[in-house]
């Protein structure tokens, strides 16, 4: 009965707490959105996020964005703030796209579709960050002019399971799941389940 009584208690302190920090964290959020020049139309925010846009790089979000950001979120472990390094290359997210805990880099272009979840701790690169020359990674300064950046594009309501990787060039069609702790390297079709690391097909939809 204790127990239970403390629970109670327990829970309703953090629901309080949520509640008076919520405009906290809107306040600090659009602060970021406006210092980086973010084009957003609404959104909710439980933390505050990472923004790092260099280089003419550019961010566009859709209405209903949702993002949790470190503890104070989705408590589902390895709690971080969301991250949006955005570097020379164009990254849109359609309308009500919600994601927890989330790194997206981008140097060539991603697009999110409308409807996606993003789970916990989930990746998107369109970048080696290195290039592939073992002479030019390794050169002093570091060479990287010939880095290799491509593309990703993930389609309407799709979603992605927690701690997921996905890398550049990736095209994942309307509608399909990937499981988590998936690697992510190919094309996915629209409407199936693939997982794994290597990513394989598992299903249809």
């Amino acid at each position: 009965m204790m127990n239970n009584i403390f629970y109670f208690f327990v829970k309703a302190s953090i629901k309080v707490k949520r509640i008076f920090l919520q405009p906290i964290w809107k306040l600090r959020a659009v602060i970021l959105f406006k210092a980086y020049n973010v084009q957003y139309s609404s959104f909710k925010s439980n933390g505050v996020p990472i923004i790092r846009v260099s280089n003419g790089g550019t961010i566009s979000i859709g209405s209903l964005f949702k993002m949790n950001n470190g503890y104070h979120g989705n408590l589902i472990g390895r709690q971080q703030p969301c991250i949006f390094n955005i570097s020379k290359g164009k990254l849109t997210i359609g309308n009500n796209v919600g994601i927890s805990s989330s790194a997206i880099v981008c140097h060539n272009l991603i697009r999110i579709g409308d409807n996606v979840k993003l789970g916990g701790n989930v990746v998107i690169y369109d970048t080696d960050f290195h290039s592939l020359n073992f002479e030019e990674r390794n050169s002093i300064p570091e060479m990287k002019n010939n880095i290799k950046t491509s593309p990703v594009i993930i389609g309407n309501s799709v979603f992605v399971g927690a701690n997921s990787t996905i890398l550049k060039g990736v095209n994942i069609g309307e509608n399909s799941i990937i499981g988590a702790g998936s690697v992510v390297t190919k094309d996915i079709p629209a409407n199936e389940i693939w997982g794994g690391n290597p990513i394989v097909y598992i299903r249809n939809l």
